[in-house]
């Protein structure tokens, strides 16, 4: 399934203070099996959301990059990993070899700039909250820039998984060393390897990814569905 563009809706889990339940309507969505999608995000006992251009209105690494002066080098080679055109592993390489930022500058970046989150995507995650839906946050971004966000949306950090940086421990600034290459997103295929890990140590029976790249799409299976995210990025590899 791939939702039209536009903010995330809380349809088909709730509406004001009415529980809704198959059949769903289907109108104006696009995609394969998109009854068997909703149904599956009715009936989840865990979503996982990308997080980048998905949870958030951007994509944190090119909105560092921009910071750190290196946004246009840095944003092909994160439109190349979105679209299935380059290895995961290679890109996120490529791009932290470019940047090689520092904890200090991680952490000034979002106390000027914090990330503006999808419309929508709060009333989404609450409604999921109140059925009792556990929540994850699977991304190829980056931890440190992840959690505040998770902060905002009372996810807790164990439901991140994320790429984890590696600094200096022993300079003010904590110069960049390198990513912790055991973190399942580091590498292609990393979402699915991400998802089979929670599924066997929660034993959920239906979980759902949503997000608006490729990436996400390979999280089916062991995901029951996947919902492409269109509101703020339509991705041609993802809509067909």
């Amino acid at each position: 399934l791939a939702a039209r563009p536009g903010a995330m809706s809380t349809a088909p889990i709730e509406d004001e203070n009415t529980t809704l339940s198959p059949p769903f309507d289907t109108q104006g969505q696009v995609g394969n099996a998109v009854e068997l999608a909703m149904t599956s995000l009715y009936k989840a006992d865990a979503v996982c959301f990308d997080v980048d251009s998905t949870v958030i209105a951007e994509e944190g690494i090119d909105v560092l990059a921009e910071y750190l002066g290196k946004g246009e080098e840095v944003a092909a080679l994160t439109r190349a990993a979105m679209e299935g055109g380059m290895a995961f592993q290679d890109a996120l390489q490529a791009r932290l070899d470019l940047l090689r930022p520092s904890r200090q500058s991680i952490l000034q970046l979002l106390k000027e700039q914090p990330f503006v989150l999808t419309d929508g995507v709060k009333d989404l995650m609450h409604a999921l909250q109140r059925k009792k839906v556990d929540i994850w946050l699977v991304s190829g971004g980056f931890r440190i820039m992840i959690e505040p966000v998770a902060k905002q949306l009372d996810i807790p950090v164990e439901n991140i998984v994320a790429n984890t940086l590696l600094f200096d421990e022993n300079d003010d600034i904590g110069t960049y060393q390198s990513f912790d290459p055991t973190e399942p997103t580091s590498a292609d295929m990393g979402k699915p390897k991400a998802l089979t890990a929670i599924q066997a140590k929660k034993g959920y029976h239906t979980m759902v990814m949503v997000g608006d790249g490729a990436t996400d799409a390979q999280a089916k299976p062991p995901a029951q569905a996947f919902i492409g995210f269109g509101g703020i990025v339509e991705r041609a590899a993802v809509k067909a």
